[in-house]
């Protein structure tokens, strides 16, 4: 049962247009933008989904469906949308929840179960973000070495030619657009909680070569990804890029731009740049909404080809992202125009309610990825074929991001 019970629409002025770039707060005067964002009958749907989920994991590790425990990006993303939760409700069962997950992967010395640093897989970085949050709240020492053990592993990180790092030592001379948020906000807020400033040069060349080789300027979006040595079946023999547009992988990237930002000096020489790709990413993302539920397709750019679908967890993270950039005033305020319809149509058209009173997200991508063992082509037969299920995280917790970033705006308006 999709739910259709809201209450009235809060009216949340914001601040006035400005130009692409345009650094104004919230706060600003003279605002005439607005926004309206729906609010679940119960409880606010951040708090809801939280709760749901974490009533179908008890246990951290249990995310993504796993039946043992594993330090993974999934497990941190959701501990990362946890975290915010407990920010902004001062409920101490969900920072209860991530310290579980936390004591139970990580030793005294900050060893971390199931990681291995030899075998350079980006993905496993994420859960960094997480952990540092938690070493602010408890002071405990073993997340900070096991922060340090995973800041180290990018020391070390096989890179391109150019300097851009691979996705995985297992997928050799590849940038993948997943991989920007994997390590960039992790590396981001680390040069900022250990005073390592050398970092946001780091993060603003990995935000940009990854631009620079996925970009295709005539569909106006990003390619999934990109194999430098051109040895891949996927890659393109003249540009290496894999052949399609992968919703997610676009909605990592664009997270990736929007809290990287958070912690990008507002005067680092590249920042401007960073932002230009933002304001990019906004308009392509506008660009290829669908205009009758403002969702987005699995293969972005062939909405409505047989066996294509309105997929949940790019939407989640394309929403996150307009409605985090239009707020920070990273991108033209028009853009929160979109985000509101796409919230809407996220609500009308993948959320449940469930006989135990939780609720679900649906038509999620399980998982997507290019080359390996069995082989991933890059097809447009590959990504629409690829499992669909309820409640992954990888649409689960950019939900949660996305409501709390709506529900802080009526939380202003109210006040």
């Amino acid at each position: 049962m999709t739910i259709t019970r809201y209450i009235l629409p809060v009216c949340i002025t914001l601040l006035s247009a400005c130009s692409s770039g345009s650094t104004t707060t919230e706060a600003a005067a003279g605002a005439e933008a607005q926004a309206q964002q729906p609010q679940s009958a119960e409880k606010p749907y951040s708090v809801w989904m939280a709760d749901s989920d974490i009533k179908r994991n008890p246990e951290g590790w249990m995310i993504d469906f796993k039946d043992k425990p594993k330090w993974d990006y999934t497990q941190g993303l959701f501990a990362s949308a946890i975290e915010r939760v407990y920010e902004k409700t001062g409920d101490d069962k969900y920072l209860n929840y991530i310290q579980a997950f936390a004591d139970t992967m990580i030793s005294e010395d900050g060893s971390i179960m199931t990681y291995k640093k030899t075998d350079y897989n980006i993905d496993r970085v994420n859960p960094g973000k997480f952990l540092m949050e938690l070493y602010k709240e408890t002071g405990d020492e073993k997340y900070k070495l096991a922060v340090e053990t995973l800041r180290d592993q990018m020391r070390t990180h096989p890179r391109t030619s150019e300097g851009g790092f691979w996705h995985k030592e297992i997928y050799p001379h590849q940038m993948w657009l997943d991989g920007l948020y994997m390590a960039s906000p992790f590396l981001a807020q680390y040069g900022v909680e250990f005073n390592e400033p050398a970092l946001f040069d780091e993060v603003a060349e990995q935000i940009a070569l990854v631009d620079k080789y996925t970009w295709n300027p005539e569909k106006g979006l990003w390619h999934h990804g990109w194999d430098e040595s051109r040895e891949q079946k996927w890659a393109d023999p003249q540009t290496g890029k894999s052949p399609h547009v992968w919703g997610r992988a676009m909605g990592w990237y664009a997270m990736a731009l929007v809290d990287v930002l958070d912690y990008l000096p507002e005067n680092h020489p590249r920042r401007d740049e960073v932002l230009q790709i933002t304001q990019k990413m906004a308009k392509a993302i506008a660009q290829y909404q669908d205009k009758d539920t403002g969702l987005w397709w699995q293969v972005v750019d062939m909405g409505g080809r047989e066996g294509n679908y309105l997929e949940a967890s790019a939407s989640s993270m394309f929403t996150y992202f307009l409605v985090k950039a239009a707020k920070k005033g990273h991108i033209d305020q028009q853009y929160m125009q979109h985000a509101q319809k796409a919230y809407t149509g996220i609500l009308n058209n993948f959320i449940e309610k469930n006989p135990d009173g939780t609720i679900s997200i649906t038509n999620v991508c399980a998982v997507a990825g290019l080359g390996g063992d069995p082989y991933r082509d890059g097809t447009y037969e590959y990504y629409i074929n690829e499992e669909r299920r309820d409640n992954d995280p990888k649409a689960v917790a950019p939900f949660i991001m996305a409501s709390l970033e709506f529900e802080e705006l009526n939380r202003t308006a109210s006040n």
